[in-house]
């Protein structure tokens, strides 16, 4: 009885006991009338029964060129319904940022019409003769191009500087002979690489992929399915689970957007409706500048316009600090901010197309700032995408595979002990020894409850490696403490055996953590839950299981006296002295 009470005042194994009594409060199994046994575990589909989706994200990529005159005749003469006339550019000079173009009409033209096409800071002026001066500053060849693509294609644009050039990403499907007939029209082409072949590649970025992601997460978040995995599988392909789900069901939800938000704060808690998220029209990378981070986003002339409107009917204008304006996602808040001095002063006399949404300096911040780009998006995808490949698992055959699971791990564990138990003969390492698997066992579905990870068949399969890998260290523990089936009787001793025992399970547990690391980085679609939950498993044996094990066995077998004589000396432990 008193090793028992040594032992319960033996750190690790508090922290043991302590682990797994946590792990159980985690999975909380409890019976419910009619439903049975139930727990906080999520079941995946293979488990739970439910839909999966395939979709492929379409995009173009490219690099690609034009005559910056050309490109300002062909977005600004439909707007003003006359022709113009290029009168300055700075284009020819070096460098690709903060360029301007001057151009004269005789059309009546003023800055709105030019701000709303995104060209650059437009600034008007009227000359003799009944001629109309325009001065597009702060703007870029790029810019340029992505605005025409933008208006041309009925696409989003997007600019990306690489080792090789700017590779612009049109978030459509274009082919490359359509690209190449829209460059050409502004004196433009599609560029080629240095080995002569094209540019032009369909797909999207890693980006964009990813954003994509993000998007369908975060809606998924709102219908209350924060536990649907979004797997990337590849550049341009990504896997949706909906467990439970039927496929009617989860079609509707992949497909239907949120519903994005801004109202303006009136009086107290008080506010009032400005846009919906149909009048964003493009939404930004975001940024850091002025010691902060920004989230950029392009209203529509409606939108602008009303929110111009509301800011000087609110009196925001004048009071900013008064006047929030708040971005709800679903009717969730999820940023809210005033304006800025000069925004402020700017919508006194003409609406503001281009916005930014500052967050902080941090990074917090920047979290932040990501996550309200995806907000902004209200749930629409940046990418049109198609559905390639749909399926249903049938609920009956989901719990048949639970079921068939759960006596696999069964037959795994009570076939170890049989083997440890011929191999030994000795019920008082056979039990420590199971007892040690189940314990991890459960710790792993603890941690798994805790971050609410969907376990399926890869899960489970996991699982079972984690207890032959667990099994394997507690044969070596076993075999380097006992010499000729008895404990040393020195301490010193003791500690060198259980030192070169954990020094060639750390050298195991690395190897496998290093060979599972791939599978979690690369994500090989549901390899990754195998190699989560196996590294979860050896990581949770060696720091919190082995050592307890090495205790227990070393008591129980001191308790049963089996231990080395005095003066005796087991093989593989001779010595010479004076």
């Amino acid at each position: 009885m008193s090793d028992i009470k040594g032992l319960l005042k033996n750190p690790r194994i508090v922290i043991f006991i302590l682990a797994v009594l946590g792990a159980v409060l985690l999975i909380h199994p409890s019976y419910t009338p009619g439903q049975g046994i139930t727990t906080n575990l999520n079941y995946g589909l293979d488990l739970e029964g439910g839909s999966w989706l395939q979709i492929k994200l379409e995009g173009t990529l490219a690099q690609v060129d034009a005559d910056p005159g050309k490109l300002v005749n062909a977005m600004v003469e439909p707007v003003i319904g006359a022709p113009i006339n290029i009168t300055n550019s700075n284009f020819a000079v070096g460098g690709s940022e903060d360029k301007s173009i001057t151009f004269s009409t005789t059309a009546p033209v003023n800055a709105s019409q030019i701000d709303i096409l995104r060209l650059g800071t437009a600034s008007v002026d009227k000359l003799s003769g009944g001629l109309t001066q325009v001065t597009i500053s702060s703007t870029s060849k790029e810019t340029l191009i992505k605005a025409y693509l933008s208006k041309s294609l009925d696409a989003e644009v997007v600019p990306m500087s690489t080792n090789d050039g700017v590779v612009y990403e049109i978030r459509k499907a274009v082919s490359e002979a359509e690209l190449q007939a829209f460059m050409e029209k502004v004196g433009g082409s599609i560029l080629k690489n240095k080995d002569g072949t094209s540019t032009y590649k369909e797909g999207v970025s890693t980006e964009t992929r990813d954003l994509t992601r993000d998007i369908l997460n975060d809606k998924l978040n709102t219908f209350g399915l924060k536990d649907v995995p979004v797997r990337t599988v590849g550049e341009s392909y990504i896997l949706i689970d909906f467990a439970g789900i039927d496929l009617a069901t989860a079609k509707e939800i992949a497909e239907k957007p949120g519903k994005f938000e801004i109202r303006i704060q009136t009086t107290g808690n008080e506010t009032e409706h400005v846009l919906y998220g149909d009048s964003i029209v493009d939404v930004g990378i975001p940024t850091f500048h002025d010691e902060q981070w920004h989230t950029p986003f392009t209203l529509n002339e409606a939108g602008a316009k009303a929110l111009q409107k509301v800011a000087l009917d609110t009196g925001a204008v004048d009071d900013p600090e008064s006047h929030y304006l708040n971005m709800y996602l679903d009717q969730v808040k999820v940023y809210g901010a005033p304006l800025s001095p000069s925004a402020a002063s700017k919508l006194r006399d003409s609406p503001i197309y281009s916005w930014e949404a500052s967050t902080g300096t941090d990074e917090a911040a920047k979290t932040e700032a990501k996550a309200l780009q995806v907000h902004l998006r209200a749930g629409a995808l940046p990418v049109n995408v198609v559905l390639v490949g749909s399926g249903h698992v049938d609920a009956g055959l989901g719990s048949q595979f639970k079921t068939g699971a759960v006596i696999t791990g069964l037959i795994s564990l009570i076939a170890v002990a049989a083997v440890v138990y011929f191999r030994y003969k000795r019920p008082e390492i056979l039990v420590p020894m199971v007892g040690t698997s189940i314990s991890e066992v459960i710790m792993i579905l603890g941690v798994a409850a805790l971050i609410k990870w969907q376990l399926d068949l890869p899960a489970i399969a996991g699982i079972i490696a984690s207890i032959g890998t667990g099994i394997d260290h507690l044969i070596i523990i076993t075999d380097e403490v006992l010499q000729e089936g008895k404990l040393p009787s020195t301490k010193k001793v003791f500690s060198s055996r259980i030192g070169k025992a954990f020094t060639i399970i750390l050298g195991a547990a690395s190897t496998v953590v290093i060979a599972m690391s791939p599978l979690v980085i690369m994500g090989f679609g549901t390899l990754k839950g195998f190699a989560i939950v196996t590294i979860i498993g050896v990581v949770i044996g060696v720091i919190v299981a082995r050592p307890v094990y090495g205790l227990i066995i070393k008591e129980l077998l001191e308790a049963k006296g089996e231990v080395e004589a005095k003066g005796e000396t087991a093989k593989g432990n001779k010595s010479l002295a004076e």
